[in-house]
């Protein structure tokens, strides 16, 4: 039977059937009552929620099945060698574990664009050690309008026809895409001096936007949390 896996953040709620590793069904819903509707109407043997939205117990009362809730205490399949793990986000954490199992234990680089856009680095030893933080491509686009005078808020997400602009707003598209693209492509130079055979999966709601630096060893997934969280529950059930 399958594994149904929920994840739930402040705006949207994903969810997936994942059957011997694989996504069978997937679904992203506005609120917890849609979701529940369908929910009920599929069949599982162990569900994982992870939610920065509710508590366990509220999620416990308002639902009819029972479910693995994800915390900082959940045992994983990866060690956290994180210096501060108590401020580290779960979904870094699943990102990271997402990547670790589609590489088979390799050295593996996690790039998950959202709001923002994180690097989260596991070795070849199957312990997480972290990354880095930087702003996504909306965050970098609002900051220019927001703290100039005159600088217009653009639309982003398509890769310029040119990194070379020739209008105010051609110019920020330009600078948004292409410093992310480049800062995407010198972190992984920078870990392929430590790990030559690192694998580097792209993954986030703007992930899609980036696919065409899918090439060897670079993989755009942009289901990748789910993986990871359906990982975490297949360590702790089985």
């Amino acid at each position: 039977m399958p594994n149904l896996i929920i994840d739930i953040g402040n705006t949207r709620i994903k969810s997936a059937l994942f059957k011997e590793g694989n996504v069978i069904w997937e679904q992203s819903f506005p609120s917890l009552e849609k979701a529940k509707a369908i929910w009920k109407e599929l069949e599982f043997t162990n569900c994982l929620i992870s939610s920065v939205k509710w508590e366990e117990d509220e999620l416990r009362r308002d639902l009819d099945f029972d479910f693995l809730f994800l915390t900082k205490s959940t045992p994983l399949p990866i060690q956290n060698g994180y210096g501060t793990p108590e401020t580290l986000g779960l979904d870094r954490l699943a990102a990271a574990t997402g990547g670790w199992q589609l590489s088979k234990g390799e050295a593996t680089l996690v790039v998950d664009l959202g709001s923002c856009m994180t690097f989260e680095l596991v070795n070849d030893r199957n312990t997480y050690l972290g990354g880095a933080i930087s702003p996504g491509l909306e965050m970098r686009a609002k900051a220019m309008n927001q703290f100039t005078a005159r600088l217009p808020l653009i639309e982003v997400g398509k890769k310029p026809e040119s990194h070379l602009g020739d209008s105010t707003k051609s110019c920020m598209q330009s600078g948004v895409w292409y410093g992310i693209a480049f800062e995407i492509m010198g972190q992984i130079q920078a870990y392929r001096a430590e790990f030559p055979e690192i694998k580097v999966f792209v993954c986030g709601g703007d992930a899609q936007s980036f696919e065409s630096l899918a090439k060897d060893h670079i993989f755009v997934v942009p289901n990748l949390v789910l993986h990871g969280l359906n990982c975490i529950l297949n360590h702790n059930v089985e």
